[in-house]
């Protein structure tokens, strides 16, 4: 079964069913003792792309915001049979045209990873993805706070909501956590590892 370690901060992990290795913002902590077979990052601020921390395989992918944008669209790619969609993401700290989200398939399950963002105007067409798992920031400083979190996890509808990069410098913040009014809310601490 595929796997989802979460490192803190922004940062985590997807460990496939055939063991691929897939690593999301790499910043945060540990975690990095698996090989990459692929990564992504959604822009360029240091607490997103320290993609040296990451032990990549000789074929592995990366996939920056720049590769995301290139040619001035959202690209979408295939990895080995992982669908990858870059998506808008932008608040007044992060431009459009620098930061992107990702939808993703991996195994079947879909997920939307948010990257750095406030609400968007594209948020209203993941409803109808279906989407088994979305990912959002929340720290209400350089990003959405608590509260459009929360919205943007009732506008999009996913069987499960978690909450990461809640405050600036810290791997987590398990009061803020608590206190976030998500639906169908799933609280991950760093260094834990859930099934999907």
């Amino acid at each position: 079964m595929a796997k989802l370690y979460y490192q803190g901060h922004g940062s985590y992990r997807f460990t496939l069913n055939d063991n691929r290795v897939i690593y999301f913002d790499p910043y945060a902590s540990d975690g990095y003792d698996l090989p990459a077979d692929l990564i992504l990052v959604t822009h360029g601020h240091d607490d997103h792309n320290q993609i040296q921390l990451v032990t990549q395989k000789p074929n592995c992918r990366v996939i920056t915001y720049e590769d995301a944008l290139a040619g001035g669209k959202h690209n979408s790619f295939d990895v080995d049979g992982i669908a990858i969609e870059a998506v808008t993401a932008k608040n007044l700290m992060h431009n459009p045209k620098h930061c992107v989200g990702y939808s993703l398939s991996l195994d079947g399950v879909k997920f939307y990873c948010s990257g750095d963002t406030s609400k968007t105007e594209q948020m209203s067409e993941f409803a109808a993805r279906g989407l088994d798992y979305a990912i959002f920031c929340g720290d209400g400083k350089f990003n959405m706070g608590l509260k459009e979190a929360a919205e943007c996890a009732r506008i999009i509808g996913a069987k499960h909501n978690i909450i990461v990069h809640l405050k600036p410098s810290a791997l987590f913040d398990r009061e803020k956590a608590e206190k976030w009014d998500a639906p169908n809310k799933l609280i991950i601490e760093p260094q834990q590892e859930i099934e999907l």
